[in-house]
């Protein structure tokens, strides 16, 4: 049992002890930010004179060896080590000899897990945030090929207003938008280094922490070294973060579910992202959807455990902190792959665009411009939206959409309207008639969608 510490113990700690206090089977992910942390360590210590240039050089060189013989499989990082700092050191000092005994000088797990799990998340934030921007992107050439594609808009799942599939498309990238912003408002809070902190108090050795940070790609170092350690607030903000962005797709994914139905038929989801039954033949169904919905609450899972955990931790660090690593790291596998897969499958999806604009407008989603039209002939709106109520139920009654409805069935409901009801309530007047930002009208859209692409570029 490979430990970093003994000298005041006795006798070996119990094997259920040792396996349950140790890290090494989930803090191996961050193999390469502890090897990253403690090259800059070193520079910065002979920098400093604590260590001489041959020292630095040779530890920098065992250390490199060791990073070279992982990656490639020639190494391999096993449980006889109590957590991956045990590891890269006993390993090293094997290498090297007493000189990498000095590695850890002016330095204590504390600040150094600290460090490699901040590094690391920071990474992963990155990498969230570029599979963002793949899916706004997905999302844009949408966007610009279905302008004048029309649908139903919905509340309360219910059919309310003429939209375009440009429009509904773009509430989404404006979500995932957001999700980004949060991965940038992440990164800069988190963007400290805590290396140097020691346990809690610092060190006697004269540390340039300017130096590490700066190293580190760091802003600068941490300015509490007990805050240092025992901070876990980015990695409580990053899985907020990754939550909000199951949450996101979730409801898109819930919405492709409903398009995907035989109801609803709107769209068809590609052979590569479906899957059939073994017992009924016809059936294709939409299990990534339904994965990326369910997995949703695997990630929330994760932000409640680390906010339960930490919320009656004492100053600096306990043990506790230790929980910290596995559901994160989950939760970052998990919706990584998430919208990886969503990405591709709403990038090969194919849109029903016929189907979707029948429905808009047998779905009476003209009712309001309906209104409008007698509104803008002198009607108060609040007689406008009776008489229209009445008609929409006339409609039912006969089985017919609004523009189905003869001069004569519109004259019986009211005498105001004349024979241009009909171009007032087409699916093409009433989207492109909404011409404020944010509306779905073409002229509209295509601004939104000028800025959508200025910003990708950015």
């Amino acid at each position: 049992m490979a430990q970093l510490w003994g000298g005041r113990f006795t006798k070996d700690t119990d094997r259920l002890v040792y396996n349950f206090n140790a890290s090494i089977s989930f803090d191996q992910k961050f193999f390469h930010q502890d090897v990253e942390g403690s090259i800059a360590h070193v520079v910065m210590l002979e920098k400093q004179g604590i260590l001489t240039l041959e020292e630095k050089d040779a530890i920098i060189k065992g250390l490199t060896s060791i990073r070279e013989d992982v990656d490639s499989g020639k190494l391999e990082i096993t449980d006889e080590y109590e957590d991956i700092h045990s590891f890269v050191e006993a390993n090293l000092i094997e290498r090297i000899g007493d000189a990498g005994k000095k590695l850890h000088t002016g330095r204590s797990r504390n600040d150094q897990v600290a460090l490699d799990m901040r590094l690391y998340t920071r990474d992963e934030v990155m990498a969230v945030d570029e599979l963002l921007k793949e899916l706004l992107t997905v999302l844009l050439d949408i966007m610009k090929e279905n302008t004048e594609t029309y649908m139903p808009g919905f509340t309360h799942l219910q059919k309310a207003q003429p939209i375009t599939l440009a429009h509904h498309m773009s509430a989404y990238f404006e979500m995932f938008r957001r999700d980004r912003s949060r991965m940038n408002d992440i990164f800069n809070r988190m963007n400290y280094s805590p290396l140097g902190s020691g346990a809690l108090a610092g060190t006697t050795y004269p540390l340039d922490r300017d130096y590490t940070a700066s190293l580190l790609g760091f802003e600068g170092p941490t300015l509490n070294s007990m805050d240092s350690v025992s901070d876990r607030d980015y990695i409580i903000e990053f899985l907020s973060a990754l939550s909000t962005i199951m949450m996101h797709l979730s409801r898109f994914c819930e919405e492709i579910i409903i398009w995907n139905s035989n109801e609803y038929q709107f769209v068809e989801i590609d052979d590569a992202y479906s899957t059939g039954s073994s017992i009924m033949p016809q059936k294709k169904n939409p299990d990534i959807a339904e994965l990326v919905r369910g997995k949703t609450g695997r990630v929330y899972g994760a932000l409640m455990s680390i906010l339960t955990t930490m919320k009656g931790i004492p100053l600096a660090y306990n043990k506790d902190m230790q929980e910290d690593k596995e559901l994160t790291f989950d939760a970052i596998d998990t919706v990584k792959g998430c919208l990886a897969l969503f990405t591709g499958m709403v990038r090969t999806m194919k849109f029903n665009k016929e189907i979707m604009a029948d429905s808009a407008m047998n779905g009476f989603t003209n009712a309001t411009d309906a209104a409008d039209y007698l509104v803008n002939h002198g009607v108060p709106f609040r007689d406008a939206h009776s008489i229209i109520g009445k008609l929409v139920l006339t409609c039912i009654e006969k089985d017919k959409a609004i523009h189905e409805m003869s001069m004569e069935e519109l004259k019986e409901i009211s005498d105001v309207f004349e024979a241009d009801i009909y171009d007032a309530v087409s699916l093409k007047t009433c989207v492109e008639k909404r011409l404020t930002i944010g509306a779905p009208g073409p002229d509209a859209m295509k601004k939104v969608i000028a800025l959508c692409e200025s910003y990708l570029k950015e």
